[in-house]
């Protein structure tokens, strides 16, 4: 008689994990982070990767050029906080990338880069399509991995989302050589995160946060200075708070619009080169202006004395003359990235800290000891500011006679659209709800000073890289990421025909960001440059046909046709909303070219490594 073993209780199935490739352990490792779009150009050291796509949930949107999908990844990033996907492969796709890694490293934006590479026999032999992307971004990249085992894909995946997304974000560059793709292995994914060394969580004590008030409690004149750090750590609404309890009026960096309502009575909205001068005088001091640097600098009326600086860098831009700004003030200085720390500007109390978790706990802590100021004379003083020199434009005679001008509007010169009145224009019929992407140059300037910017993650622009070219492949991400937002790119000639062949992917993915050129046939910044500098002299700034300047050129509405993207001329001032409601209107890409005058200027404006008593701001 056979003795029966004796059964065991069943327990819970342990859940088992098949056999994988490299690159289908990638894609499920991506899929665990909660990627739902990745922007990617294939080629033959990613081609893995793309066939392992096609079975996953991920979206893939393919790019018509590699930096068009990292920009896209970007614009999708600064739409949500959330950390964008592009991916190309070795050799030059990977080089293509490395302008919108730079662009996301100096703004903060979290990205991960994805890159193909030779199989590891060839690494370092100059094989086809090899290069060392790993070397060659490490300047621009807040980590970066070389994956030489796919045992360390689930593990390294994990750290490279982590890492971009916490403490302060950025761009991290994840290299997988194809054999690397290519092995077979049964994964483990890991749950947790753990690095040695990288504790990107900062608190400001208590004892910092009450020098804080310590100080608000002497200041008579002081004033907020916002910057992307606000918006990046999820801090508008404490913010917000702070502003309501304490009445300090705020300014920004451009980085910072929509971190505090624009519209708000307290907003003086953005500061630096370009900003409002009266965001430069609230916190520099008003001068006389002068008109050489050797003359003395007189004061009209002092700016603030406590500048409470959050989640900014002290950016050339909107210091200037970097020893010269706020010169008279005490510089309170809060960001998480120590590095960041009397790098640019020396502050009187620098802390170290997650700005939410400060501005969180300076309002508890003003429960205790409320301010009992009410800061009403500062607010006066603001005000008159304000009304002295608000943002505002001008129709000169000037303009309405220059040749240009009278190429293109026929007799109706009086019809003339300046760029300021298209953004507007563009602000009121949307009511100040939609998601503004720009390239790079005036028009960049202009919206920022016409489009006011109420919601954080509204205003996505190449702030400090300054990239042209980034406009319209950022609306691309931007849409994508919310679907159900109105996106419009305000751009340039210029810069929009930098990567004009993304209206194919716009096309073909059936994503309908909008656009509006700003058209005046030039690089309108650097002209603008020229008039002030070099006498305006014209050193390849001019973009149009040269033996033909009364031809807008190139033809953007038959360069719109011929990708099937729907797309109109608009040339005088009549016919300006009307054209910009059938674009908002459209359920498809569109693309609104508005021609204005090339002799605009975007004021105010303080040259560079100059101070606010060189500022050109009367119109």
């Amino acid at each position: 008689m056979t003795k029966l073993s004796k059964k065991k209780k069943a327990g819970p199935k342990a859940q088992t994990v098949p056999v994988m490739t490299g690159s289908e352990i990638l894609v499920a490792c991506l899929e665990r982070e909660g990627v739902d779009a990745i922007f990617a150009y294939p080629g033959g050291a990613s081609m893995e990767i793309h066939q392992a796509l096609t079975r996953s949930k991920i979206r893939t949107v393919l790019p018509r050029h590699e930096q068009g999908g990292v920009f896209a990844a970007g614009g999708y990033a600064r739409a949500t906080g959330r950390a964008g996907v592009c991916m190309a492969t070795s050799g030059p796709g990977a080089t293509n990338l490395v302008t919108g890694i730079a662009d996301a490293y100096m703004d903060s934006v979290p990205l991960v880069a994805i890159t193909g590479q030779v199989v590891q026999s060839m690494i370092g032999k100059g094989g086809f399509q090899e290069t060392d992307i790993y070397g060659m971004t490490l300047p621009v990249v807040k980590h970066s991995y070389l994956i030489t085992d796919i045992k360390e894909i689930p593990r390294i995946v994990k750290e490279a989302f982590h890492i971009a997304q916490t403490g302060r974000p950025g761009p991290v560059l994840v290299d997988i050589p194809k054999n690397v793709q290519q092995a077979r292995w049964q994964p483990e994914f890991p749950e947790e995160v753990h690095i040695r060394g990288y504790n990107p969580w900062k608190e400001a004590t208590d004892a910092e946060l009450n020098q804080i008030l310590d100080l608000l409690g002497k200041s008579e004149r002081p004033v907020l200075y916002v910057g992307g750090g606000i918006i990046s750590g999820e801090a508008s609404a404490e913010l917000r708070k702070f502003v309501e309890v304490t009445g300090i009026p705020v300014t920004t960096t451009l980085m910072g619009c929509g971190a505090f309502p624009e519209n708000d009575p307290l907003s003086l909205r953005w500061l630096g080169m370009h900003g409002a001068a009266y965001a430069n005088w609230a916190v520099n001091g008003e001068y006389e202006q002068r008109h050489a640097v050797t003359e003395p600098m007189k004061l009209i009326a002092p700016g603030a004395d406590l500048l409470l600086a959050m989640g900014v860098r002290f950016d050339d831009r909107v210091t200037g003359k970097v020893d010269q700004f706020c010169e008279t003030g005490t510089i309170v200085h809060v960001d998480i990235d120590a590095s960041e720390i009397n790098k640019n500007k020396p502050a009187h109390l620098p802390i170290i800290s997650d700005v939410k978790y400060a501005l969180g706990r300076l309002l508890t802590l003003l429960k205790a000891r409320p301010l009992t100021k009410k800061f009403s004379k500062w607010h006066q003083q603001v005000a008159a500011w304000k009304a002295k020199a608000p943002f505002g434009y001008i129709v000169t005679e000037e303009v309405m006679k220059s040749q240009h001008m009278k190429d293109h509007l026929n007799g109706r010169e009086a019809e003339v659209i300046l760029p300021q009145m298209a953004i507007e224009a563009l602000y009121e019929l949307t009511k100040g709800e939609a998601i503004i992407t720009t390239g790079v140059g005036q028009h960049q300037m202009w919206s920022g000073q016409f489009y006011k910017f109420s919601h954080p993650r509204q205003f996505l622009t190449s702030a400090g890289l300054g990239a042209m070219g980034y406009g319209y492949p950022a609306a691309l991400g931007a849409k994508v990421a919310c679907p159900n937002r109105q996106v419009v790119d305000i751009d340039g000639d210029g810069s929009f025909l930098m990567n004009v062949q993304e209206l194919a992917t716009a096309h073909i993915e059936k994503i309908n960001a909008k656009v509006i050129i700003l058209n005046n046939q030039h690089l309108g910044m650097v002209m603008q440059w020229e008039d002030r500098f070099y006498k305006g002299n014209r050193g390849n700034t001019y973009l149009g046909d040269p033996d033909n300047r009364a031809q807008i050129y190139p033809d953007y509405v038959a360069v719109c046709r011929s990708f099937n993207v729907k797309s109109e001329r608009v040339m005088y001032r009549s016919d300006l909303r009307a054209a910009i409601q059938r674009m908002l209107d459209a359920d498809e890409p569109y693309v609104l070219d508005i021609i204005v005058p090339y002799t605009e200027h975007v004021l105010p404006f303080i040259p560079a490594n100059r101070t606010v008593a060189d500022m050109i701001w009367k119109l």
